[in-house]
């Protein structure tokens, strides 16, 4: 495995993240300042934001992955980075809302850039050490969402708007770095000899369903995918009424997921899946988190929601490279863009539905006329469905 291409490809990654989660930290509080103050209206202007941008996520991931295998991964990475510059430019002077919903549209396209990275990692690794690789940039992702958000939440107090200036620099930096020293993995006689009309997001999902091992991966992943989507909607909310927590606490959990996550699948993955297969870690996985998911249901000790924050983490960090590399050994170099770009529409997709099925269900059973207050309820339904999640994962070497 050429370690100095991943190298690269890493560091591209977190810086590219980084940038990304600079804003996450002063974006509900600047969608507040262009709402007026008003706390309601900022909370649905907000929500929608979210879904805009996970939608364009959707809805492009496939297509610049398509576009990676007719081209190059490298032109299309580099595309992309210097698209989210210029978009986070937009965004420092965006001066009223409909401005940052356009913004963060154009920031969902070209911030698709996963399927390429994805891709990118599927050139440079064989079948034994493409999990381990995947984990790599599932790592470098949580490295830039734990520094992005810190960072971003200083430069915040000082001003709002700063956190965007910061992000079009890290991009157009990145953009340098990646011309002058990232590769190209996917030479010109490997590449797609055309990129056809029908690279969208529902060709991609016509193209995935008709693949008896990529199709259970896919709903595996869908149906795992929204239950962590969701648990981060609602953590805050929910260890506030079942544990007491403030922020202090809640963020301090969080972090020990970040921790968790980076040391999961920067190093455990390779381990776990040269020791188990790829099939043997999907469903173990996702069956270790759906019993943490009815313990949390349940359970009233902070202490235990600690606790239990590692083997979730563990589960889930190691399944989802494992069904990412077993899906790549479907396909050849052609078409790894357009697998990629297919696998992170399925991620955007949960990220819309996580959210708004995880705050819906926490909201009916926490409302003051519940006939039933269970906080945990959500927990206890997605304890189900990631045994779900786990049987389609076992299915697919069937």
């Amino acid at each position: 495995m050429p370690s100095r291409s991943i190298i690269i490809v890493l560091i591209t990654v977190v810086i590219n993240m980084t940038g990304v989660g600079l804003v996450w930290p002063i974006l509900p509080s600047l969608v507040e300042e262009l709402a007026g103050g008003n706390l309601s209206e900022t909370a649905v202007l907000y929500g929608l934001i979210a879904v805009v941008f996970s939608l364009m996520q959707f809805l492009f991931a496939p297509i610049l992955g398509a576009m990676s295998d007719r081209f190059g991964r490298r032109p299309v990475m580099l595309v992309a980075l210097t698209g989210l510059g210029l978009d986070n430019i937009l965004m420092a002077f965006a001066p009223t809302i409909t401005w940052m919903i356009i913004g963060r549209a154009l920031g969902g396209i070209f911030g698709a850039t996963f399927s390429v990275a994805n891709a990118y990692m599927a050139d440079v690794s064989t079948g034994k050490d493409r999990a381990a690789a995947f984990g790599k940039v599932g790592a470098a992702f949580g490295l830039g969402f734990i520094l992005g958000p810190l960072i971003g939440g200083v430069l915040g107090e000082i001003d709002l708007r700063l956190p965007f200036y910061c992000a079009a620099a890290l991009s157009f930096i990145n953009v340098i770095f990646g011309y002058f020293f990232l590769e190209e993995t996917l030479p010109p006689e490997k590449r797609a000899q055309k990129t056809t009309s029908k690279v969208g997001v529902f060709s991609s999902m016509k193209w995935m369903a008709s693949n008896r091992i990529i199709l259970p991966l896919g709903i595996a992943l869908f149906l795992a995918n929204t239950m962590q989507r969701g648990l981060e909607s609602i953590w805050v909310l929910f260890t506030d009424v079942q544990y007491g927590w403030g922020t202090r606490e809640a963020g301090l959990s969080l972090a020990v997921v970040g921790i968790s996550f980076i040391f999961v699948q920067g190093f455990l993955v390779k381990r776990v899946v040269a020791r188990f297969g790829e099939v043997a870690t999907i469903a173990g996985g996702f069956t270790l988190s759906a019993v943490i998911y009815a313990l949390l249901a349940f359970n009233t000790s902070g202490a235990i929601g600690y606790v239990g924050i590692i083997p979730h983490v563990l589960g889930w960090g190691v399944a989802g490279p494992a069904l990412q590399a077993l899906a790549s050994q479907q396909v050849d170099e052609t078409r790894q863009g357009f697998l990629q770009g297919g696998m992170t529409s399925i991620s955007g997709l949960a990220a819309i539905i996580g959210p708004a099925s995880a705050t819906g269900i926490f909201a009916f059973f926490t409302r003051e006329s519940a006939s039933i207050h269970f906080p945990g309820a959500f927990f206890l339904i997605g304890s189900a469905v990631l045994l779900i999640a786990a049987w389609c994962g076992s299915r697919a070497n069937k």
